[in-house]
């Protein structure tokens, strides 16, 4: 019916184009990259206005064991968007060429979810939009709200800092290709001496092979 009424108006008044808003908007089957980033259609997409725990990112629990939370958090969108379809409302491009947007998952604001159950948090250095989701979930415990958690943003610039002077020992680099895979160089490799590492891009060097694995990267194959 949308699809008529626009097609009997473009008629009825030549000089007015399709509304940006349904013109670009993104639909398609959901695939996620990690707790805030999914592939929708063939693009790349950051949900707007949250912000979520690295793929690498450990918490400590109120007993004083560390976890590996990140890959929780991955883990669990993962479980419920894997593969559903998702209506997304583009905002703005990032500096790695992400598209950021508002998502919707059956009429559902998926970053207001994820904020609501302590999956992300509120990034409101971007938009305030889900600082009330945020608070509750804090008083409720839910999610990563029950452990102790650097908030990502922190732990970013942290590992930023260290990565940009690795021990001697350190020599593995751990590389983002472009389609946001996680893939690490060892020493001798034939990509290696041209593989730089960006800190502020999420890159980082490992001290070995098991550490990097266990981050999430895998081996590059050359």
């Amino acid at each position: 019916m949308r699809r008529l009424l626009i097609l009997l108006c473009l008629i009825a008044f030549p000089g007015v184009g399709v509304p940006v808003a349904y013109a670009s908007d993104i639909r398609g089957p959901i695939s996620v990259i990690d707790g805030d980033t999914f592939d929708i259609g063939g693009t790349r997409v950051r949900l707007f206005g949250i912000d979520a725990v690295e793929a690498d990112q450990t918490c400590t629990s109120r007993s004083s064991q560390v976890w590996r939370c990140g890959a929780w958090v991955t883990s669990v969108v993962a479980q419920r968007y894997q593969g559903r379809t998702a209506r997304c409302e583009p905002v703005d491009t990032d500096r790695y060429g992400r598209t950021v947007a508002r998502c919707f998952v059956a009429g559902q604001d998926v970053a207001r979810a994820l904020v609501e159950d302590g999956l992300a948090f509120a990034y409101r250095r971007y938009s305030m939009d889900y600082d009330l989701d945020e608070k509750g979930a804090a008083i409720r415990g839910a999610g990563l709200h029950a452990s102790k958690v650097v908030v990502p943003s922190a732990f970013r610039q942290a590992r930023g800092a260290s990565a940009s002077a690795p021990r001697a020992t350190c020599t593995i680099k751990g590389n983002i290709s472009s389609k946001g895979v996680r893939i690490y160089h060892s020493p001798g490799q034939r990509d290696y001496a041209r593989t730089s590492i960006r800190p502020d891009k999420g890159e980082r060097w490992f001290c070995s092979a098991a550490e990097a694995e266990a981050a999430g990267w895998r081996a590059a194959r050359r």
